[in-house]
């Protein structure tokens, strides 16, 4: 089970969500100063991001642990905020802004303005485009993967009608993107997430043939035939065994030249001596080479 921070405990119905993080605690060297002549005693100081870039914009909220909103404010163009708190205690101190993810810090007040600093760390986002190679027409209700460089699934989605998907809070770096249809050849390209903002691909799928059929023998459809497909190489594309109606079907197939080889199963021969009342159970087992 997570951790819970004691200041969260306290008041567990109402600590708004998202405050659960905890960055880091900032303490005073000296709690004997006195905060007394002002409206409050300010928390000031600022948000960075990667390579302590100031963060602009960032929403930056003090709420007590009861929950209770008690100041806010917007950063500079520096990165620079400045809220009060009511009194000497103990506070949440909440930062967020776009294309970050948001961080909660419980901050100390003894007395004197506090000087505390909030680093964000980026979230990297990945959004996109599935569109018909051939016409340009969007793909929707296609399936998405998203794969680390070891294979890891990382996320999953569909895209809309527009043929739109769109993936948050990922690891920046090299990632593996399959996309799957109906319909359509599968495909699957190398993509590198920035490490702040969205990285936007588009990926066009080439149309998948198919080809199906019926194995017919002198009585009706014949189940369980294996079929295997070849190409104009000598390459085994696929293998197919047919089903109680004698039907097989190959999928995603390139355009070009095949060969389509239908089999039944072999003939199966055993030797045996009948005598007396005869043989019970001889049971003869079918199965196609290799199998």
């Amino acid at each position: 089970a997570a951790h819970t921070p004691s200041w969260a405990a306290t008041a567990p119905d109402t600590a708004p969500e998202g405050t659960q993080r905890l960055s880091a605690v900032a303490t005073l060297a000296r709690p004997e100063a006195s905060g007394e002549g002002s409206g409050g005693i300010p928390v000031r100081g600022f948000v960075r991001g990667a390579e302590s870039a100031p963060v602009p914009r960032a929403a930056v909220t003090l709420i007590s642990l009861s929950g209770q909103q008690l100041g806010r404010s917007v950063t500079q163009a520096d990165g620079s905020y400045a809220v009060e708190a009511p009194g000497v205690g103990s506070y949440v101190l909440i930062a967020s802004a776009d294309g970050f993810q948001p961080q909660a810090s419980t901050v100390l007040v003894n007395g004197e303005p506090v000087a505390y600093d909030v680093l964000l760390s980026g979230t990297s986002g990945l959004n996109g485009l599935v569109r018909a190679a051939q016409s340009g027409e969007p793909v929707k209700d296609a399936m998405v993967i998203v794969t680390d460089v070891r294979g890891d699934l990382l996320a999953t989605g569909t895209t809309g009608e527009q043929g739109e998907f769109a993936f948050g809070e990922l690891v920046p770096g090299a990632v593996t993107v399959a996309v799957n249809a109906a319909g359509f050849r599968p495909r699957a390209l190398p993509v590198e997430v920035g490490g702040t903002g969205v990285t936007r691909i588009e990926v066009d799928l080439d149309s998948g043939a198919r080809l199906q059929g019926v194995v017919r023998a002198p009585h009706g459809p014949l189940a369980d035939a294996r079929v295997t497909l070849v190409d104009a190489a000598g390459n085994v594309v696929g293998t197919a065994t047919t089903g109680t109606d004698g039907a097989y079907a190959f999928t995603d197939l390139d355009g070009g030249e095949y060969t389509v080889i239908a089999t039944g199963y072999p003939p199966q021969a055993t030797a045996l001596t009948v005598n007396g009342p005869g043989v019970d159970g001889h049971d003869i087992e079918l199965a196609h080479p290799g199998e």
